[in-house]
């Protein structure tokens, strides 16, 4: 094959009259070439570690401080008093050492370096000190327009804590800059769990049902519960961070079943418009977007992400694994595996796995190049090799039988080295056949297809182990794929919203819908990747397929942009938007359901060093007061704006590591490894969500200036129902006048079955967004 012959540096043939070495100098110089930007890259992380290791000071500030005592000492001043001549005492040698010895001046100037340097390192630290301490305190979340606390006032009030926190921040911080002055995750009190937990149940338990969970929690509170209670302290104490280590592991890595559709999520292209019509030239632009965001995390050059409208930072590690990251099976637990580096992209088109290199000769390829090499492999006319076509379906179906499969056919020989390739690839290309998007005749329908498209596809075109995949469409458009394990929505939607804004704003189109660049028409073919595959694998990919099949043939999807208004009316009514699309869907499960249910809302802990989720519990005693009065025709202004501030305190709880069910899961992993039981644990945990619901952030609004370009509106993403019997709600706050909502639920529950209709009301027809229209109008 022509790529194997360039990728030889040297060949050699032993005759009668000796070795004839033939050197080929095009490949030498790739292999320097690439060599040069790996050490390149080995020099900017050190670079990086240095700067991040002294922030925020910065690494001349030490020259500074020497210069400083120098010239103080100059003027037979000691600006030590005393500590320097003690550290000449110190450092003095007795003669005859074999250490050189130094003069009287040779020996201040030493001791005044050493000075330097700690007096430095000690500045360092007390800033750290000090940042920590700021970043620590969150009571100011609470607080009321107008209504600042004593304690706020007097030791880090809001204003004087961000104006304090800017001149710390002076120097323009790097990507994990802040990571050691992030606060750890504390732990909260057994009491406090136990009584939030009880509140959020009382509205969904009868009466002795309540007093029953009243008994099991005060048992587990004055018996098992500070046993367990101190180990979790202790491992507080030693772990950066109490939860996120069993989160990942428990939670996502140790789950047995199909990954597709019950954990990955996915997020889609723009609303209303395509780029360009070319799918080679739409991957070309996506490809490139997505590795100049590797090289901007590689070098920590993108802004530390922040709570909105704050300066205060948020935690980056979920970037860590961002990309040449897979997750790989395991017969009790997956494991996931991440590379430092990776210079090719894993291509799938009609059954074929290509290798598509995306650097040449330490050079990243331009979008024209890659859109080249991509219409190479949309152009190959070459059929699968048997039992290829269908082998993405392995990492749709269950996670054991394709541990087993991996482990007996994929551990050496040609299926290794293919396997090698896609788990080390930067990323996941796939190059589908179809056309999706809201078009046609039916563009809501075919909008619904679209996402069902990016969730599952057809079970076996898409690797859905890999961090993530990134679909292409026959029309242009495209959407991503993500696992679930190493990050959740917001990390991957900041990656999402840089790639469409790069691909939209900055690469661009010809007017022939073509990536702009030139093309290096050397560059080698994309390698197709071989396979050997017997026919137990074979059999086993049909087994996966069908489990994953019926898996998909079982969810709904439905997508829809909300219209009518959006945050800048609820706003004007002094009302957070998202409670109010909380209590709107509190208010579509009652009429759907004819009562409430468990609520699930994302929230994210990053205030907090590898802070992940947490769970606010949005069906709460005063949402349900306000649902029944409206149903029953009340007048509920004042209702809806308790329910609402109730739902704001428990969303700023869960942030600030107050939350319930991070903390009682952490409990019941304690438990199971001392091998106790606990009623009230377990059941609290085998509680379902019928109603899981999450907001994906627009986190980088300057990039799509939607008042100039208002067709560039993103759709956001979704993911699957957590319960057989429930519904998963996805939703996006695009700029003041839309909110899109992604829906789904599963046709084998009668009782979810999504009605586009007139028939009834239902999950989908979210009432609730009309009361700020007949309920809530007028003087606040």
């Amino acid at each position: 094959m022509a790529e194997a012959h360039q990728a030889v540096a040297f060949q050699f043939t032993i005759t009668p009259e000796g070795m004839d070495l033939q050197l080929s100098y095009q490949a030498l110089h790739q292999i320097y070439r690439s060599g040069l930007r790996s050490w390149k890259k080995r020099i900017s992380r050190m670079q990086n570690r240095v700067i991040k290791g002294v922030y925020p000071a910065s690494p001349s500030s030490w020259l500074f401080v020497v210069i400083a005592i120098l010239a103080t000492m100059y003027m037979r001043s000691d600006p030590s008093m005393g500590l320097i001549p003690g550290v000449i005492t110190v450092l003095c040698v007795p003669r005859g050492s074999l250490h050189v010895s130094l003069s009287s001046q040779g020996q201040t100037m030493l001791s005044a370096l050493v000075f330097s340097t700690l007096l430095w390192l000690s500045v360092i630290l007390a800033l750290r000190f000090c940042l920590k301490l700021l970043l620590s305190y969150h009571r100011w979340m609470f607080e009321k327009h107008g209504r600042t606390s004593t304690t706020t006032k007097l030791y880090t009030d809001i204003w004087l804590s961000c104006t304090l926190l800017r001149l710390l921040s002076g120097r323009k911080p790097l990507l994990y800059s802040y990571q050691t002055s992030l606060p750890h995750l504390p732990v909260p009190t057994i009491k406090d769990t136990l009584s939030r937990y009880l509140e959020s149940v009382q509205p969904l338990l009868t009466g002795p049902g309540f007093e029953r969970m009243t008994g099991l929690a005060n048992q587990f509170e004055s018996s098992l519960g500070n046993r367990l209670q101190r180990y979790l302290k202790l491992k507080a104490l030693w772990a950066t961070n109490y939860v996120s280590d069993w989160w990942e592991e428990y939670i996502y890595l140790r789950s047995r079943g199909p990954i597709m559709v019950n954990s990955n999520y996915y997020g889609m292209d723009f609303l209303y418009v395509t780029p360009t019509s070319v799918q080679a030239a739409r991957a070309g632009n996506t490809i490139t977007a997505l590795l100049l965001y590797r090289r901007k995390v590689n070098r920590e050059e993108l802004k530390p992400s922040r709570v909105p409208g704050t300066v205060i930072p948020l935690c980056a590690a979920q970037c860590e694994r961002m990309f040449n990251t897979t997750r790989t099976p395991g017969i009790e637990t997956d494991v996931l595996q991440h590379w430092q580096d990776s210079e090719f992209v894993a291509v799938y088109h009609r059954g074929r796995f290509f290798r598509l290199w995306v650097y040449q000769a330490g050079r990243l390829l331009s979008p024209r190049e890659i859109q080249s090499q991509v219409q190479r492999i949309l152009d190959d006319p070459s059929p699968p090799q048997p039992g290829e076509e269908k082998l993405g379906a392995l990492t749709a179906g269950d996670r054991v039988a394709w541990s087993e499969v991996r482990k007996r056919h994929f551990c050496a020989g040609v299926n290794r080295r293919s396997l090698d390739v896609i788990e080390r690839a930067a990323f996941f290309v796939t190059l589908d056949e179809e056309d999706q998007g809201m078009r046609g005749d039916d563009p809501a329908g075919n909008l619904d297809r679209y996402a069902k498209s990016l969730l599952h596809g057809k079970c076996y075109d898409r690797w859905f182990d890999k961090s993530f995949s990134i679909i292409v469409y026959k029309n242009g458009k495209n959407g991503l794929n993500a696992e679930h394990s190493w990050a959740d929505a917001p990390t991957v939607a900041h990656l999402w919203e840089y790639t469409l804004a790069t691909d939209a704003f900055q690469l661009g189109y010809t007017e022939d819908g073509h990536c702009k660049g030139e093309v290096d028409r050397s560059l080698p073919h994309p390698q197709r990747l071989l396979w050997d595959i017997p026919s137990e694998v074979q059999a086993q990919v049909s087994s996966s397929l069908a489990v994953a099949q019926q898996l998909a043939d079982d969810v709904d999807c439905h997508v829809f942009p909300f219209r009518d208004f959006g945050k800048g009316r609820i706003k004007k009514l002094r009302i957070s938007p998202d409670a109010f699309i909380q209590l709107s869907l509190q208010l579509a499960y009652y009429r759907d359901r004819g009562g409430f249910c468990l609520t699930y809302e994302a929230s994210m802990t990053r205030l907090f060093r590898e802070g992940r989720t947490e769970t606010v519990r949005s069906c709460s005693n005063e949402s349900c007061d306000f649902v029944k009065a409206l149903a029953g025709g009340e007048h509920c202004r004042q209702l809806f704006r308790r329910a609402a501030e109730k739902h704001q305190n428990l969303y700023r709880l869960a942030m600030t590591g107050d939350g319930i069910d991070r903390h009682l899961f952490c409990l019941y992993v304690v438990s199971k490894y001392l091998g106790v039981d606990s009623p009230f644990l377990k059941e609290v945990l085998s509680e379902p969500w019928r109603l899981s619901t999450s907001q994906t952030p627009l986190q980088q609004m300057e990039l799509f200036d939607l008042k100039n370009n208002p067709e560039f509106i993103s759709l956001g993403g979704g993911f699957g129902p957590v319960a057989d019997d429930g519904y998963g709600v996805s939703y996006i706050i695009v700029g003041e006048d839309m909110i899109n909502f992604h829906v789904s639920s599963k046709h084998s529950c009668s009782g979810t079955v999504i009605c586009r209709g007139e028939a009834r009301h239902d999950i989908f027809d979210l009432p609730m967004l009309t009361v700020s229209k007949n309920n809530m109008e007028g003087p606040t």
